[in-house]
Order: C-alpha cells, then structure tokens, then sequence
C-alpha cells in the first residue's frame, strides 16, 4: 500500500501529466526560451511547476519547496523538491523518455519521491522502508557483477557544462563494458539503475530536482549512491555514481584513474 504523501504526490503528478501529454509533440505550440547552449525551457515546463504547486500547496501549505523554474519558496524544515520536466531537450524533440519529479526532504534525508511519464505511463515511487515500485511492480537492482556484462549510463555534457576528461571516461566504460547509454533524463537513468535495466550510472553538474527520488529509488531497490570520488553523496553535492552495488566499487575506481 502507498503512503499518503505518496497518493498525494501521485495526484499532483497525474494531473501535471495531462499538461505535458496535450503539449508532447505540439512544437508548433510551444514557447522555447534558452537559458544556455543545450539548456531550455518551454511554457509546459512553467504550466506543470504552477499545476504542481497548487495541488501540493494545498496539502503542505507550510513546507519549503525548491523547484527547477521558480526556485526556493521557504517554509519549515519539510522539503518538497519539484522538477516540472526531466528531460526537455527530450520533450522537445518528441522523444518520451521525460518525467515529472516530486520529492520529499526532511533534515537532509530524502524520505519519499515520484517519477511519472505520462507518455509511457509509467509511475515510479519510492519511501524509505518500503522499497521502490514502478506502478504495481517492486523494483530491484540487477544482479550482474561482471563489469563486461554491464550497461552504464551517463548524461553528456554540452555547452558551458563540458569538462576537463570526460572523454576519457567515456572511453575507459566503453572498452569495458557492455556499453553506455545516454537517455537524457537522469531521474529516469536511475529508475532504470533500480528497475535492473541500467547496471549503474554517472554524471557531472547535476541539481537535487535532477537526482532527488532517483536516489532514493536505487537505495530502496538494493543499489548504491556515491559521489564519483567513492565519498557519500550529500544533498549539495553535484555528482554522483549509482550501481547494482555489486559493480559499485570497480565503476568508482574507473571513473578516477585519470
């Protein structure tokens, strides 16, 4: 059975995601604005954050909300984390791999989060103790700890957000791996790292409405969430590596050998 800030954060989102569906595909319709190279906002992404908050507002009129569009809207200590749209580079292009995050945050600690895509219908949650799902089915991580069998996915840098090697890690994956994917949603890379369809993942310059449920639902699904140095990852922190676990140790050590 869901708990109730689970319901409630599911209402929230399923009825964000009929703003997304009617405009997914609508080019034509929407409103693009570029915050840097590679980085966009379309006024589907300002409608779902409004629709998003007016539902939860109703519920949690007292909590501090941090969101993607609007940003800090400060409250008591209960956090509750909103990226209207993972994935708009995706959405734009008619891709449907985009979702709707929700989470909760409590004294640092994600305790509860949602991910919807309303174009494939799939609902991901996750509370702590009480595992991950996606719809009705329990998620887990897979089982795989030979490095040469495994699928790792990343998010590429562009723009601004290139850095210093990240071809090389690319290449030291690649010619051990079973080989990377690059979806364009890291809240759903590591719904995927949970469901057992991603054996593990890594990216650079990321944000808390990125990442938010995701880690919680790895950690739930019996995976593990690191920063790419192998230190724990911290709710500032701006990396991170997610895995099987059983794979974790040798991802980290690949990943800083440069």
């Amino acid at each position: 059975m869901q708990p109730a800030v689970i319901n409630i954060f599911e209402k929230a989102v399923k009825k964000a995601g009929k703003i997304l569906l009617r405009d997914f595909g609508e080019l034509e319709n929407l409103q693009i604005q570029s915050k840097s190279v590679g980085d966009f906002v379309t006024n589907a992404d300002i409608k779902v954050e409004k629709t998003l908050l007016e539902t939860l507002k109703y519920y949690y009129p007292d909590y501090t909300y941090i969101t993607e569009e609007t940003g800090e809207i400060k409250g008591n200590e209960n956090t509750i984390i909103i990226d209207p749209i993972d994935g708009t580079s995706n959405f734009i292009h008619g891709i449907p791999h985009v979702g709707i995050i929700v989470a909760k945050m409590t004294n640092d600690e994600i305790t509860d989060g949602v991910i919807y895509n309303p174009i494939l219908n799939e609902f991901f949650w996750s509370s702590k103790g009480k595992g991950s799902w996606c719809n009705n089915s329990r998620l887990r991580v897979s089982n795989r700890q030979i490095f040469s069998d495994c699928l790792i996915g990343t998010g590429l840098p562009f723009g601004e957000r290139i850095y210093k090697n990240y071809l090389i890690e690319i290449d030291e994956i690649l010619k051990s791996s079973a080989g990377i994917r690059r979806l364009g949603s890291a809240g759903l890379d590591l719904a995927y790292v949970a469901s057992g369809k991603l054996d593990g993942f890594w990216e650079k310059d990321l944000n808390l409405w990125d990442v938010s449920t995701g880690i919680l639902l790895v950690k739930e699904a019996g995976g593990k969430i690191s920063k790419i140095d192998g230190n724990a990852w911290e709710i500032n922190s701006r990396d991170l590596v997610a895995s099987n676990n059983k794979i974790h140790n040798e991802l980290v050590k690949k990943l800083t050998l440069l």
